[in-house]
C-alpha cells in the first residue's frame, strides 16, 4: 500500500485493493468516524444486544409475528430508513452511516438477513428505479417498518440462473395492468411481507422485468413455512 498527501476519499470497488496500489487516504477508517457515525453504530449494537440476543430461541423457533415486530422496533429507531431521503420518511444519512448500521446488525443471527432483505433488495429497487408516484406510495412505510418488503426472484426451477425463470407477465386486454403467473420460493421475509418486488418476463422478452405487488392483491397465495436448517429469522 502506498501513501500520499491527504485528498478526497475515493470509492474502492470490492476487493480492488488486493490487485492495485491504493493510497492510505482513500480508505475509510474508524479514526474518520463522526459523532453521528458512532451514534448510529452504537444504536444498532444496543438493539441487537437488548432485543435480538435475548430472543434468539424464539426467533429460531419461527414464533409467529416476532420478526415483523422486531423490524417495526428497529424501524422506530430509524435504522430501516438510514439511506432513504428525509422527504420520503427516511433519515437521509450518508453511505458510511448505512454501512456502519449494517455492520452493527450483522451480529443479529438470522434477523440480520431479514433486516438486510428489507432495507436492501426489498426497498432500494423502488427507491432507485420507481416512479415518483411509487416512491411516495411505498417508501415512507418501508423506511419506518410499517410495511415490510421482500424480493421475489428465485423459483422452483431457477436460482442463480435467474433469467431462466418461468414467471410471466401479460398486459390485460384493457391495457391497465399486468397479470402475473408463476411461483417463487426461498423468499426472505416472504411469509410476512406486505410489499413484493417480483421478477417476471413480459411475453417474449429475453430479460426479466420487476413489478411491485401488494400482499392483498387478488391471486396471491402462500405455502406453509418451510422447515429450513438455517436463516429462520
Amino acid at each position: 500500500m502506498t501513501t500520499a498527501n491527504p485528498a478526497a476519499t475515493k470509492a474502492i470497488t470490492g476487493g480492488e485493493f488486493l490487485i492495485r496500489d491504493v493510497r492510505s487516504d482513500d480508505i475509510f477508517t474508524p479514526e474518520e468516524w463522526t459523532e453521528e457515525h458512532r451514534m448510529m453504530l452504537q444504536t444498532g449494537l444496543d438493539f441487537v444486544a437488548q432485543r435480538i440476543i435475548p430472543n434468539l430461541d424464539r426467533i429460531e423457533a419461527l414464533e409467529e409475528g416476532l420478526t415483523p415486530k422486531l423490524l417495526e422496533e428497529v424501524g422506530e429507531l430509524g435504522l430501516l430508513g438510514s439511506s432513504v431521503p428525509s422527504e420520503l420518511g427516511g433519515m437521509g444519512l450518508d453511505f458510511k452511516s448505512t454501512m456502519l448500521i449494517t455492520e452493527s446488525i450483522g451480529g443479529a443471527h438470522s434477523f440480520a438477513v431479514s433486516f438486510a432483505a428489507h432495507t436492501g433488495i426489498g426497498t432500494l429497487p423502488i427507491l432507485y428505479y420507481g416512479t415518483d408516484e411509487q416512491k411516495k406510495k411505498y417508501i415512507p412505510d418501508l423506511a419506518t417498518g410499517t410495511r415490510k418488503g421482500c424480493y421475489c426472484l428465485t423459483e422452483p426451477g431457477s436460482g442463480s440462473d435467474a433469467n431462466s425463470g418461468k414467471t410471466s407477465a401479460r398486459l390485460n386486454d384493457a391495457g391497465t395492468h399486468y397479470v402475473l403467473n408463476g411461483q417463487k420460493m426461498w423468499i426472505t421475509n416472504g411469509g410476512f411481507a406486505d410489499i413484493f418486488i417480483v421478477f417476471a418476463k413480459i411475453e417474449d422478452d429475453e430479460n426479466l422485468s420487476a413489478f411491485i405487488l401488494e400482499r392483498e392483491y387478488e391471486g396471491i397465495s402462500m405455502n406453509p413455512e418451510e422447515k429450513k436448517m438455517g436463516i429462520k429469522g
